[in-house]
This record gives structure tokens, sequence and C-alpha cells, in this order.
């Protein structure tokens, strides 16, 4: 069993906090300060996480713990294998500071309203100062995310974007927005058409080193039922696979990234995505880097401006924006359910086994990856479980679950805001809500599929087309008040009373299939 540190003051370090980089670390004296870090299976358990999932936040905390203490820091670590381990992270922290009674635990905003909680709630059982930083891996701070929300009527990420764009002077001329527009929308998010996207470049390969190979043994032996297979496992572990990552996005993928960002088509999980959201989460990047990296592949020529902010978008508007939307609102905000939505996720969410391709693929995927882009996520799995009703939670917590990449600060808003509207309108301005021509129009899924999305009832319905006009006639009343939903329940009035039971009893049945679409 390790012993506790002597210094008089812990760095807590948690599972997406893994730069050794970071400001705490780099102006820390370690003769008065240890790190203490925890592998525990709680955090693994508390949902059901991918197998993928637990390895890349594993291997990449064991390759942090390396870097410290070859630079000569004390680094209490427990492993899931130390006889002494505890299931619950605060279990083993609060032990270990009982024993050790330092005069300080310090530690950055945790990504995890439930982790913050436990940590302060063991330093209190011990009478140890706890002291909460700002995370500087992000451009904005939660105060001052506070302080532009202070008295608005309207949390919109349009106008923090640009309020971060003035600030920070990014991607901005002489006070204005580069190119004269604040978004480029109009130039992106095109289709592929019939003949697909052509060469599509590989992303950069990361092959386990050792410490990884240990780490996908020791998650086979203690969570063998987990979802999610380790065999493709290929996910940078450490800051320069991740800045290897990026080289690797900017010089192939980006000048295509924009233009394409929402289109999908089978066989093809990564397309031009960058894939280096989960190195972003775990702080293996900085934002700043990311984004300057973006910027100069403009102003350089490689890349079109268009692209560079769209993609920037993501980085500097959606995810900061996000970010201070979970701390602003949480707890509560965990549990809102604007649409009273109540369903079961249906059981192919944990298999891909179901006819309808667009699913099966982006599930099938899923578990193979821990990876599915932004359009999968929200215009596939997200909008059918919205379509469906299903409760929010449960399709934050199958989040939470798959992806690799999920922290809750920034999955938790993106599900229940963006994807099933569960906090009313806070996030978007009208539901993400869609028949399934949507997807036939963005990929070729439909082409391969035997549900028709132009068909609302029978036997070839599309379940997606079914669900979308059952939807709006659950919710018609909720959407009365959404300017943005004018159009689709002025379609909605059109449907005759005969079409609209017919919808309802199709709907009816898929419910009662759990969604699966096999009883009909």
């Amino acid at each position: 069993m390790p012993s506790p540190p002597s210094q008089p003051i812990w760095l807590l370090r948690l599972g997406d906090q893994l730069d050794p980089q970071a400001p705490e670390l780099t102006t820390a004296d370690p003769s008065r300060t240890a790190v203490w870090m925890a592998e525990a299976r709680g955090e693994a358990e508390h949902v059901p996480s991918h197998r993928a999932r637990i390895a890349l936040f594993i291997s990449a905390m064991r390759h942090l713990r390396d870097t410290l203490r070859d630079r000569g820091w004390t680094v209490q670590y427990w492993t899931l294998d130390d006889p002494d381990a505890r299931a619950e992270l605060a279990d083993r922290l609060e032990a270990d500071l009982r024993a050790g009674q330092p005069d300080e635990l310090r530690v950055s905003q945790p990504g995890d309203h439930r982790v913050l909680t436990a940590v302060q709630r063991a330093c209190e059982q011990t009478g140890v100062r706890c002291t909460v930083e700002d995370d500087p891996h992000f451009i904005d701070s939660v105060s001052d995310f506070q302080a532009w929300a202070r008295g608005r009527k309207s949390l919109r990420l349009e106008h923090y974007y640009r309020a971060l764009r003035k600030r920070t002077g990014i991607l901005m001329t002489d006070g204005e927005p580069a190119g004269g527009q604040w978004n480029f929308d109009a130039d992106n998010r095109e289709a592929f058409g019939r003949h697909g996207p052509g060469p599509v470049p590989a992303p950069a390969a990361f092959p386990p080193d050792p410490t990884t190979r240990t780490v996908l043994t020791t998650v086979e032996q203690h969570f063998p039922d987990h979802p999610g297979a380790l065999e493709a496992f290929d996910w940078p572990v450490t800051p320069h696979d991740a800045e290897q990552a990026l080289d690797d996005f900017i010089e192939h993928r980006l000048p295509r990234f924009g233009r394409y960002q929402d289109a999908m088509w089978l066989g093809q999980p990564h397309l031009f995505h960058s894939r280096i959201a989960a190195a972003l989460n775990l702080k293996l990047l900085d934002p700043r880097t990311v984004i300057a990296r973006a910027e100069a592949a403009w102003q350089d020529g490689h890349a079109p401006l268009a692209s560079v902010e769209g993609f920037i978008r993501q980085i500097l508007g959606w995810r900061e924006y996000v970010r201070g939307i979970y701390h602003a609102r949480m707890p509560a905000y965990a549990e809102q359910n604007a649409l009273a939505a109540h369903a079961e996720l249906p059981g192919f969410y944990w298999s891909g086994e179901t006819r309808m391709v667009c699913l099966k693929e982006t599930v099938t995927q899923t578990l193979t990856y821990g990876y599915a882009h932004h359009i999968q996520r929200l215009m596939v799995t997200g909008l059918y479980a919205l379509l469906l009703g299903v409760r929010p939670q449960a399709v934050h917590e199958w989040y939470l679950s798959v992806y690799v990449d999920a922290v809750e600060w920034v999955e938790l808003p993106n599900t229940l805001g963006m994807s099933q509207f569960a906090d009313g309108g806070l996030l978007a301005s009208k539901p993400y809500a869609a028949t399934g021509q949507y997807i036939a129009r963005m990929s070729n899924y439909c082409a391969h599929c035997p549900y028709n999305p132009k068909v609302r009832t029978g036997d070839d319905a599309c379940p997606f087309t079914t669900l979308y006009w059952d939807f709006l006639l659950r919710n018609e009343t909720r959407l009365r008040p959404i300017p943005r939903m004018k159009m689709q329940l002025r379609n909605l009035e059109r449907l005759q009373e005969e079409e609209r039971t017919a919808i309802r009893m199709a709907a009816e049945r898929l419910g009662a299939s759990r969604g699966e679409g096999i009883l009909r």
C-alpha cells in the first residue's frame, strides 16, 4: 500500500486533467507539493463506460504519472489492481487525506459536478482545505461566462461566440470578422452527392505502446461485460500523440472539413473530421494551440476561410459555451425534461441490431471505435431518441457511456439541450427534429435501407419519418410558442384526421417495440 505523500500541498489530477505543462504543475514547488491520482472503478461504472473510453483515460493518466515522476515529482497513484484500491475515487481520497493530513488539496474545476461534490465532501470530512481553481485549458473562465450571461434573456451561442471573437481577436481584421461574415454556414455543410466523398485520407495512427497494451489487458480483465471493443483502440494518449493528430488534421482534412462537416457515408467513420476532441477534453491539447494552427492554415492559403471558421466555431464557440452553461446551471440542469419524454432507450443502442441502416451504421461504429462525428450523434442517434420520446437522462447516460471524448461538462448540455431539447430552448432555438429525408439528403444510408424516408405510414415507412410527425402531434402545444417551429406546425395542420390516426398507430407500434421497427 503506497504511503501518503508528506508534502503539505496536494494537487489532485483527475482523468481529464492530464497536461504535464499545466501552470499548476510548472509553477509549484515539488518539495512542498505532491500529485495525487487514482484509477477508480466507480468512474467507469456510474455509467457503463465503453471499454475504449476507460482505456483511454487510464492510459493517458499513467503516461502523465510517469512523466511527472521522471521530473522528480512525488506522485501518489492508485491503480485498479492495488490491493487497497477503493471503488469510489472520493473514498480513496478521503482515506489518504485522513492518513496524510496535508494542509491543502488543490484541484482544477472538475468537468463533472458529481466529482466536484465528492471531492469537496472528502475534504470536509477530513478537515483539509479544498481550493478549486479555474481550469486554464479554456479560453473563457466560468466567472467570465457568468458575467456575460448575467441579465440576458437569451443565452444564444451566436452572441457569445461573437463576444469571444471580439475579445480575443481570433478571425478578426481591424475589428471586423474576417471575410466580412461571422459564420459561413452557406458555404459549408454540403452532401457528397451520389459518387461519395472520393479518396479520404486515413487519420494518423497511434498503435498502443507498452503502457497502453498493459492498460488494455487490465480493462479486459476488470470490465469484461462493458460495451464496446478494444481491438481497434487507436487514440492519442500523450501530448506528443495529440500534436501529431492535430498536425495530421490540419494538413490532410481541414481544407474539406467545413464543406462536408455534416455529410455521412457508409464505411467512412472519420471522413474529414479532426478526431481531436478526446485529446482536447483530456487536456492533452490546448484549444489556443488548435485555434492558432487552424487560423494560420487560412492565412497561409492552405485552407479556405469557410472551413476554418466552421472548425474554430466548434472550439472557440460551442465548446466554451456549453462549459459555461454546464457550470452555471448544474445540478438542476441534469434533471430537465421540457418535452415530458419518458420512453425507454431502445436496446439496439447497445448492440447495433436494427434494420434501420443509419442507426445500425452509427451505433456499430460507436461500439467499435468509441467514436461518431457530430452529425451522426445529433441527427441519427440523437434525432431518433428525440422523436421516439426517450427520457433525456437515459440518452445522456448513453452518450456519456459510449464516446471516448465524453466528459459531462460537454456531453450533458449537448445531449439534453441541443439534441433532446430537454432544457426547453436554453441552448437551441428549436428542436432538431427532422424526417428521414434529412438523412437521405446528407448520406447514402437510405439507399441501402428497407425503409422509405418519404413515406409516413405503411410497411415501408421510415421510422424517422413516422416518428417525426408523431413528435409534432405529441408536442404541438409545447411547440406553438417557438417561432422557428411555425412552418413545421403549419405543415402539421394540413394533415387530415385519418392520417393523424394512422401516424399515431404506427408510432405506437414503434414504441411498443421500443423503437426497433421490427413489428411492422
